[in-house]
């Protein structure tokens, strides 16, 4: 009788243990090894896996994905360990004992599985904020090409075999999304510095900072339908207005009202087709007016009459807008007393304008917080007065931004979402946003145009056009800018381009006058008018 008891005993517990589960509006909700796990389906296609620690309570906004999750027929079913539940394109199974969750489409064809035991959580101090350092590893096919995680400036068509330290930088723009040759994307939703490493045993995502694992898996068929699903996910690309799909002229810098307008008029005296030009920077003043928006250089008295006049010569018109602010400009100052201003070293670094950089006169540009709503509406409460004055888009240079000089503790400047480490790499989706949202606010009937250097998931929504950078000229950068450009629009952010030519000659000696670089600039021109944007600019061309 003992025994049967005993075997009674031993039944009860395990059954109740093979049912610590239970159903949600979007799915189940589980518990295994004091890891909280919920799996949500947004649609069919898409579903949401976050982890916590047991115990453990947090609020997540995603900065980046906009849907909400819609009403799905689920069947779910437990096998013994495994639960599995199930849309009509979609099944997800998670191991009751272990954790592990696997991905398998409508078919019952394994997509993707987790690596057993691969879940973590580091405890990490987050200047003053206990939080944790967050991983978790998957396991792929031996010889599945998986691509996307942004634009890299390697080569390197297929994201296999490599590490990837993802921190927005000048010609180096992240996403940590990719698109698997299966037929599914996967889409970690983290904004700190991450770590992306394939290799033989594993393919893994490792983020700094992370209350919670947080990703997302979308089952699309083929490139297409991911990409459709990460866009549902993230929000739409909008169209541009028709003349940026034309011919750009850039350079680093025209240097006064006068050459601007001679540019675009050689241009019609040549009868070469011309839809855009662009205003570098420093046609507000000094580096302590850096960014001052608004035409403080001698050299620009009548900015309306400079507008009105390349629109008679059925032009359009582009300024540099940047993301950091001179000590002597209004922004500053405003910026300041809501302290939406960071400490850390950027550029320019040096007041004066001469080259190369007197940094014993430091310029104390500083960049803005743009995780703060209050100082998205005081950048856009100066850049309305060059929206009146009939500027056609905007130049939003270094949003990635520049960060000079790095140390460790600069993460620490506190943002309104909190430590700048653990919203590193979302600034550039923050700062064109709040330009989109406030102009779209104020002029619904005129399409919103956004050149940019940096981007991050669900930048498409935005009405921006992501260039690669500061690239130095040379063949091998011509080679790149394909498999980058190619990388970049597989995370669903279509508009892509690149500085034909190349930014910097200093590979050419003789610059335009090298008959090698004259070729290079012709294939590069080539190359440009298939991308979405044709933009010539240099620094040296």
């Amino acid at each position: 009788m003992r025994f049967y008891l005993i075997l009674l005993l031993f039944i009860v517990k395990t059954d109740a243990q093979a049912q610590s589960w239970t159903k949600t509006a979007t799915g189940i909700k589980t518990t295994v090894d004091k890891i909280t796990i919920e799996i949500a389906f947004y649609n069919s296609s898409i579903v949401r896996i976050t982890k916590s620690p047991a115990g453990s309570t947090f609020e997540k906004k995603s900065l980046s994905v906009v849907a909400v999750p819609q009403q799905v027929r689920l069947i779910s079913k437990q096998q013994q360990q495994l639960l599995s539940i199930s849309s009509t394109d979609l099944t997800v199974k998670c191991h009751l004992k272990s954790g592990t969750i696997s991905f398998y489409n409508k078919a019952g064809k394994a997509l993707l599985n987790e690596k057993d035991n691969s879940t973590s959580f580091e405890p990490f101090n987050d200047a003053g904020n206990n939080t944790f350092t967050i991983g978790q590893a998957y396991n792929l096919d031996k010889d599945e090409a998986i691509y996307g995680l942004g634009q890299q400036q390697r080569g390197k068509m297929i994201q296999r075999n490599l590490t990837l330290n993802m921190v927005q930088g000048n010609t180096d723009d992240y996403v940590p999304f990719f698109l698997s040759a299966k037929g599914y994307g996967l889409f970690w939703d983290n904004y700190s510095p991450t770590i992306f490493t394939d290799k033989e045993e594993s393919t893994s995502f490792k983020s700094d900072v992370g209350d919670c694992i947080d990703y997302y898996f979308m089952a699309g068929n083929n490139a297409d339908g991911v990409i459709s699903c990460m866009r549902n996910l993230t929000g739409t690309a909008p169209m541009f207005p028709l003349w940026t799909y034309g011919f750009f002229q850039s350079k680093e810098r025209y240097k006064s009202q006068e050459e601007l307008i001679d540019v675009v008029k050689k241009y019609r005296q040549l009868q070469v087709p011309l839809d855009g030009i662009i205003q570098d920077w420093q046609y507000w003043g000094s580096n302590y007016l850096w960014n001052a928006m608004d035409f403080l250089n001698d050299e620009f008295p009548n900015p309306k009459k400079m507008v009105s006049d390349i629109h008679d010569l059925n032009a359009h018109v582009t300024i540099s807008i940047w993301n950091s602010f001179g000590p002597q400009t209004k922004q500053y100052r405003e910026l300041d007393s809501i302290n939406a201003l960071m400490n850390f070293s950027t550029w320019p670094q040096s007041g004066s304008t001469l080259w190369p950089p007197k940094r014993d006169y430091p310029s104390d540009v500083r960049v803005y917080d743009p995780y703060n709503p209050a100082a998205r509406d005081i950048y856009w409460k100066y850049l309305s007065k060059m929206h009146a004055l009939g500027i056609d888009a905007w130049w939003m240079d270094s949003s990635e931004p520049d960060h000079l000089d790095f140390k460790p503790a600069d993460l620490d400047n506190k943002t309104y979402l909190g430590s700048f480490r653990k919203v590193r790499n979302a600034f550039p989706l923050m700062t064109v946003g709040g330009v989109y949202d406030h102009q779209r606010a104020v002029d619904s009937n005129k399409r919103v145009f956004i050149l940019t250097r940096s981007a991050f998931a669900g930048q498409q929504r935005y009405g921006a056009n992501t260039w690669s950078g500061d690239v130095t000229a040379s063949w091998k950068a011509l080679h790149n800018q394909i498999s980058a450009g190619l990388n970049f629009s597989l995370t669903g952010i279509p508009y892509w381009n690149s500085d034909i030519g190349g930014f910097f000659l200093n590979n050419f000696r003789k610059k335009l006058e090298d008959p090698e670089y004259r070729e290079l600039y012709v294939r590069w021109l080539e190359f440009g008018t298939f991308t979405p944007m044709m933009r010539s600019h240099g620094a040296d061309a």
